[in-house]
């Protein structure tokens, strides 16, 4: 069985509040896009996992996807897997990709062994795994908000837009991207802001990780600097970082240096 573990783009990221189990409370919209991993499951005499493309950090845990089939395993007899991911998706750029990979390895392990979960159970399996794990189980545009766990559906109307994103080869942990953060409850909600012309965006939808990211590395500054030069009508880092994109009326090409990640499509996904 082979899926397709897709990356989202952060459409504004209010940090509102710290909680008391040490997480923050966010808003954002979280929306897909096309730029994918490609992940194989089969059904294996032992448990296997593999993987090609991109180099995957070892932090001493198992990768998302055999934590994914370890914790559906608690629950249900399922067989050993051959797992194996080839990384296309940048690490440590704010796209979700690691996320990703753990949501398709439940729906495909779902699917796999006919388990018949339903959106709910499986996003409760994927809430375990990390706090964006659970949107990339329906994977449609949502207002996300608590920990970035829990969603509503939202009108957003991006047909015929062109979307480029540029990583610029940094990686930026999690960790890095909190420091110093100040949770402050944002005047205007994402919601509010989405019922404007996108033309307003530009003063209104903010990322709050962006002033400690951009004044630590000025070249992701920059660029999105360059995405309006270009003609962008709104342009954001992408959650944590430090991938920056820029929506534009028409399909533009632009010229980065050749160790940056670049992906272009129409809206929508």
């Amino acid at each position: 069985m082979i899926s397709f573990p897709n990356a989202k783009i952060n459409l504004g990221l209010n940090i509102i509040e710290k909680r008391p189990d040490g997480f923050h409370n966010l808003e954002s919209c979280f929306y897909p896009i096309g730029w994918s991993d490609i992940l194989e499951i089969l059904p294996a005499d032992t448990l296997q996992f593999q993987s090609t493309g991109i180099g995957i950090p070892e932090d001493g845990q198992d990768n998302l996807c055999l934590r994914a089939y370890h914790l559906l395993k608690k629950d249900f007899d399922i067989s050993p897997v051959h797992i194996h991911l080839h990384k296309v998706v940048p690490i440590g750029a704010g796209l979700g990709g690691g996320s990703a990979d753990a949501a398709f390895t439940i729906k495909s392990l779902n699917e796999l062994f006919k388990l018949d979960l339903d959106i709910d159970t499986m996003q409760n399996y994927a809430r375990q795994l990390g706090s964006d794990c659970a949107f990339f189980i329906e994977n449609t545009p949502k207002y996300c908000f608590d920990k970035g766990d829990r969603f509503d559906n939202i009108a957003l109307n991006l047909k015929d837009k062109f979307l480029v994103l540029v990583y610029p080869a940094t990686h930026v942990s999690t960790g890095e991207a909190y420091a110093g953060i100040v949770p402050t409850p944002s005047a205007i909600t994402i919601q509010d802001i989405f019922q404007k012309d996108i033309a307003e965006w530009k003063n209104l939808l903010k990322n709050d990780f962006e002033p400690q990211i951009f004044a630590k590395y000025p070249a992701v500054a920059q660029i999105k600097a360059q995405l309006y030069e270009q003609g962008a009508l709104y342009a954001s880092m992408t959650g944590s970082g430090s991938t920056l994109f820029g929506i534009f009326d028409a399909p533009v090409e632009l010229s980065f240096p050749e160790n940056y990640s670049t992906f272009s499509q129409m809206l929508p996904l």
